[in-house]
């Protein structure tokens, strides 16, 4: 019986410990943290690219003309 009421103890103290821990929580946090990073940068790439690009060619166009 000793057997039986450890092995219940001991699974239930499991149980709880299984359900206090929050490493699911943290990388759902981390991954959410990445993919808003993920689009800022995207976002600045796209929006400083297409500037870029046009500052660029406006550059080349004047040199070109000397």
């Amino acid at each position: 019986m000793n057997a039986l009421l450890a092995s219940v103890i001991a699974f239930w103290n499991d149980l709880t410990d299984r359900t206090k821990s929050e490493k699911g929580a943290t990388a759902t946090e981390y991954a959410l943290l990445v993919g808003l990073i993920a689009l800022v940068i995207i976002a600045g790439v796209t929006l400083f690219g297409n500037n870029l690009q046009t500052f660029f060619s406006t550059l080349g166009s004047k040199v070109g003309t000397w």
